[in-house]
C-alpha cells in the first residue's frame, strides 16, 4: 500500500512473508529473498537466549514470473534446511559419543567412591584410574569425531551453496 512520489496514484500492493530462522543464516536469508523479488522490512529479534530471528520481507503482489519464482524459492528453502541438518549431524554424533563416555567414567568414580566408602581401596584404584580416563577423554574424542564429520560434510555443504548461488542466479534473471 504505497503510492509514487510523482503523485500519479499508483498502487503497489504488497504481499507479506515472516521467516523465522536461525541467527547464524540470516544473511544468507536476506540476501537470497532479494533474488525472488522479497524486499526486508524488518527483524523481529527475540528474548534473550533464543537462537532464531524472526525476518519480515514484502514484494510486489504483481511480481512477474512468480509462479517459477516461488517454486525457485523453495528449492532455495529446501537447500538452507539440508544446510542446517549437516551442520547440526556434525556436533550431534560428536556431542554422543563424547556424553556416553563421560556417563562411562562418571559410573565408575561413583564406584571408586563407594568401594573406597566400604574400605576396599584395590578395587578404588582399579575403578578410579578408567574413570578418570573417563572424564578426560570426551574432550578429545569430541574433536576428533567432529573433524571427521565436518571433513565429510564440507564438501557436501559447499555443493549446496553453489546450488543455492545457481538458484539465485536464476531467480535474479527472471526478475531482471
Amino acid at each position: 500500500m504505497n503510492e509514487s512520489a510523482s503523485g500519479e496514484g499508483n498502487f503497489i500492493g504488497y504481499e507479506y512473508r515472516d521467516v523465522t530462522v536461525d541467527r547464524s543464516m540470516v544473511s544468507m536469508y536476506a540476501d537470497g529473498y532479494q533474488n525472488f523479488g522479497w524486499i526486508l522490512d524488518g527483524t523481529l529479534t527475540p528474548q534473550t537466549g533464543l537462537n532464531n530471528i524472526t525476518l519480515k520481507f514484502k514484494r510486489d503482489r504483481k511480481i512477474r514470473n512468480k509462479a517459477e519464482l516461488t517454486r525457485l524459492q523453495r528449492q532455495f528453502d529446501a537447500c538452507i534446511n539440508e544446510i542446517q541438518i549437516m551442520e547440526k549431524s556434525k556436533t550431534a554424533s560428536a556431542s554422543i559419543i563424547a556424553f556416553t563416555i563421560g556417563l562411562v567414567g562418571t559410573a565408575l568414580l561413583a564406584g571408586a567412591t563407594f568401594s573406597f566408602l566400604g574400605g576396599l581401596i584395590v578395587l578404588c584404584i582399579i575403578l578410579a584410574i578408567p574413570g578418570f580416563i573417563g572424564w578426560i577423554l570426551p574432550y578429545f574424542l569430541y574433536n576428533s569425531t567432529y573433524a571427521k564429520k565436518a571433513a565429510q560434510f564440507s564438501p557436501l555443504i559447499d555443493s549446496k551453496h553453489d546450488e543455492i548461488y545457481e538458484i539465485c542466479k536464476r531467480a535474479n534473471e527472471l526478475l531482471s
